[in-house]
């Protein structure tokens, strides 16, 4: 593997396209001022706690939480990142029951639990954060003693239901096949879950006893990947079995959604996970193939196709997406490792788009974000 962990040399796409370091530092400043500070703000803050708001939902997400921690830490906000860290801690951690040790995915801005059931995107971005805090602050009291908490977090989330174990409950990563649940308690996946580049550094950080199992999750969920992506469109669905074909809820439910099956509002992080494993890891040539066959389907869409819902073989469902302007900044992100004649392309689209106003925004902007940070050379790696 030869990517920015054994380099420690980070892809510029937007130095590609021309842009000078002031100039992509000044952008960075802004749009990230823009997205948490602005007049349509996601953070909020009071004292030494705060949180980030899901704007299209009106709730407080894991997903959020988490992604607010690692974009903190990525732009150096130490006092930010502990109030989410610490509200996170406060109102969504579970202190009893079977999911005892994980966080609840949904929490009204009050400190109530919408819901005792976790994300495992959340907690896995917890605990990379977590990680990353320790090896830039160093670890602190209590619960900012940053690694042991992630420590903790990945041993409950890998042992959870074994034998003995003391916190009872199902894993968040089935024992088996190494591969990420969409929740504990049931048999699939999804597959933006999926974060090769995160579980090689839990392989070097988690509690020695459980380092070989992410060495392994990384392996599978490359593999995994490599299945789920279409050959062709590169489109991944929002659900998959774990053999990597499109899948729906088991209970049927389908809340007002397109489909689980088809490719929409959880997929679009699938290509922007693949791009940031290549410039982290470039471990795997055939799974960065995804990101080129992305950007080609999306580039030779008709116009009146384009931000729409697909199937995964590049079917046009009729139906608007939810969240286009994150659509276009993961496929931007996509270029990091694709290798294809639109990657230019992509980046250069997502230079000139602003960060999404109004009630969606929450969303769109963290991909945004990411995204920016990674087109800079800016998402990385502290160990």
């Amino acid at each position: 593997m030869s990517g920015a962990f054994n380099t420690n040399t980070y892809t510029n796409v937007f130095k590609e396209l021309g842009k000078s370091d002031t100039e992509i530092n000044a952008r960075l400043n802004e749009v990230f001022n823009e997205i948490f500070f602005g007049e349509e703000k996601i953070y909020f803050y009071n004292g030494d706690t705060g949180y980030v708001v899901d704007t299209g939902n009106n709730d407080v997400r894991t997903e959020g939480m988490s992604y607010a921690m690692m974009a903190f830490l990525q732009m150096d906000r130490k006092a930010d990142f502990d109030r989410i860290w610490k509200w996170s801690k406060t109102y969504m951690y579970l202190t009893e029951g079977e999911n005892k040790g994980y966080f609840a995915w949904s929490v009204l801005k009050s400190g109530e639990k919408n819901s005792n059931g976790p994300a495992p995107d959340g907690e896995e971005y917890f605990a990379l954060a977590l990680f990353f805090a320790s090896a830039k602050w160093g670890d602190g009291e209590g619960i900012f003693n940053y690694s042991l908490e992630a420590k903790n977090l990945l041993r409950d989330c890998v042992h959870k239901g074994s034998e003995g174990y003391k916190n009872g409950g199902n894993p968040m990563w089935n024992p088996e096949n190494k591969l990420i649940k969409f929740v504990p308690g049931w048999e699939f996946s999804d597959p933006s879950y999926h974060l090769p580049h995160f579980y090689e550094i839990f392989a070097l950080k988690a509690y020695e006893e459980d380092r070989g199992f992410w060495k392994e999750a990384a392996k599978a969920s490359r593999e995994f990947l490599k299945k789920v992506c279409h050959h062709i469109t590169g489109l991944s669905p929002e659900y998959a079995d774990y053999d990597g074909n499109p899948c729906e809820r088991p209970d049927g439910v389908k809340d007002n959604h397109p489909g689980h099956d088809k490719f929409y509002s959880d997929s679009y992080r699938t290509a922007a996970n693949i791009g940031l494993d290549c410039v982290w890891y470039n471990a795997d040539e055939q799974l960065y193939q995804a990101a080129d066959n992305i950007q080609k389907f999306f580039a030779e869409l008709p116009e009146e196709n384009q931000n729409k819902v697909y199937e995964t073989d590049g079917t046009v469902i009729d139906t608007p997406a939810l969240h286009p302007v994150g659509l276009l900044a993961t496929n931007a992100q996509a270029s990091l490792a694709a290798k294809g004649q639109y990657r230019l392309t992509f980046a250069e689209r997502f230079w000139n788009t602003p960060p999404r106003k109004g009630e969606r925004r929450y969303y769109d902007n963290f991909l945004y974000i990411f995204a920016f940070l990674a087109l800079s050379g800016n998402y990385k790696i502290y160990i």
